[in-house]
């Protein structure tokens, strides 16, 4: 086995559980295999596994980042509201910041977010929060 996968195999997330996936439709994640794992190489910090919404998305763009325009030669389809898809840790918490942070998934959101987020922020925005 080799040393990413062994990596990836050992990702958890904010709850101390085994990562899940985030999305395969469409297919997000630094290693595009749907799941927000992470590694040396992902200096974005691809980590929050977010519900995207119109106000995130324009934030994003308005940011400099266009996650809506397609990108057919980098495999990008474009995102819409609805979709999930592995934000940057550190431009997750800027949105919030601003009031446009996105819904999260707590299960496939990756532990390593817990170094720029503190839980019970990430739980405030969790659509699988537990106790709710």
């Amino acid at each position: 086995m080799d040393g990413e996968s062994f990596y990836h195999q050992q990702q958890y997330n904010v709850l101390g559980t085994p990562l899940i996936g985030c999305s395969t439709s469409p297919m997000t994640g630094f290693f595009r295999d749907g799941c927000c794992a992470t590694g040396p190489e992902d200096r974005g910090v691809h980590t929050v596994c977010a519900q995207m919404s119109d106000a995130f998305l324009a934030f994003s763009r308005d940011a400099g980042n266009d996650l809506i325009t397609p990108r057919p030669e980098f495999g990008f389809p474009g995102l819409k509201a609805g979709d999930f898809w592995c934000l940057c840790a550190g431009r997750w918490e800027e949105a919030r910041q601003a009031g446009m942070a996105p819904k999260i998934k707590l299960a496939a959101t990756n532990r390593v977010t817990l170094a720029l987020v503190p839980l019970d922020i990430l739980t405030s925005y969790a659509l699988d929060a537990p106790n709710k």
